[in-house]
């Protein structure tokens, strides 16, 4: 069985990639690499989820990538809020690693890029939780990561989500209101939904 970009130690040979990527005024230069997610480019739907994310008026506090991968998600909430910590975790070290790489190439002083499987080892509150959940994982490990969030969110917190119509949008849609009260589909876009709950 091929390894998965959800792999802890991925063995599969090197192949670095670099990838520029703009929006809304901010560039990132990215490095990626096999047995990452998306190693060729910024996938579509993290695209659509960040040009949501940058939109977001959030209340006091800081920001977690949740499956940070390559940090694309994180990176680019790192530069508009430069103010906050942005908290970046996934389970695998060389997705991590490019990540740290990524932060320092770009000059996001300001992340934090640690080991953890969901909320594992996540012990703060943040005014926004953003992910593009692993969905290959399996729908216990991505679902877990949206019934969860909860816990880990200020009053008033954001949780965005990225995720497909074939692969769960509609029954991830309904974990989250029946999780946070209320979730709206902020916007539809080639079959990404980008879903949004608020803490109240």
């Amino acid at each position: 069985m091929a390894e998965q970009y959800f792999t802890e130690n991925p063995t599969v040979d090197h192949d670095e990639h670099h990838v520029n990527y703009h929006l809304n005024g901010i560039n990132l230069n990215l490095t990626t690499d096999a047995g990452v997610f998306s190693k060729t480019r910024v996938d579509y739907g993290s695209g659509v989820l960040i040009e949501q994310m940058l939109d977001q008026e959030l209340p006091g506090g800081n920001i977690l990538d949740v499956g940070c991968g390559y940090g694309p998600i994180g990176l680019f909430a790192a530069k508009k809020w430069p103010g906050r910590q942005v908290d970046m975790v996934d389970v695998n070290e060389r997705a991590m690693d490019l990540a740290r790489r990524n932060a320092a190439a770009n000059g996001a002083g300001n992340v934090n890029i640690f080991a953890s499987d969901r909320y594992q080892e996540v012990f703060g509150q943040y005014a926004m939780i953003v992910t593009n959940p692993p969905i290959r994982a399996g729908k216990a490990i991505w679902s877990s990561i949206l019934s969860e969030a909860k816990g880990h969110l200020t009053d008033g917190g954001i949780l965005l989500v990225v995720i497909q119509k074939k692969q769960g949008a509609p029954s991830a849609k309904k974990l989250m209101a029946a999780s946070l009260g209320n979730c709206e589909i902020l916007t539809r876009d080639k079959g990404y939904y980008i879903l949004k709950s608020v803490k109240k």
